[in-house]
């Protein structure tokens, strides 16, 4: 295992820690009966019925489980 032979200094961890950032989520846009909504790719969406209740999850328009 490597071992580094001198101390890092706290300005270099720092900067070296600073490079890791979160994406943003790639979102997809759909428009499903004349409503827009954004959903993340390849992820199963939430069918709702018109009280808002949801219903099972959908995935390329197949039902692939309840909730």
């Amino acid at each position: 295992m490597a071992v580094p032979k001198r101390k890092m200094s706290r300005a270099n961890t720092r900067a070296r820690r600073s490079q890791w950032k979160a994406d943003a989520p790639a979102l997809v846009k759909t428009v499903e009966n004349g409503k827009v909504t954004y959903s993340l790719p390849h992820r199963a969406k939430v069918v709702t019925d018109s009280a808002g209740t949801e219903l099972f999850l959908e995935y390329k328009g197949r039902k692939v489980a309840d909730i």
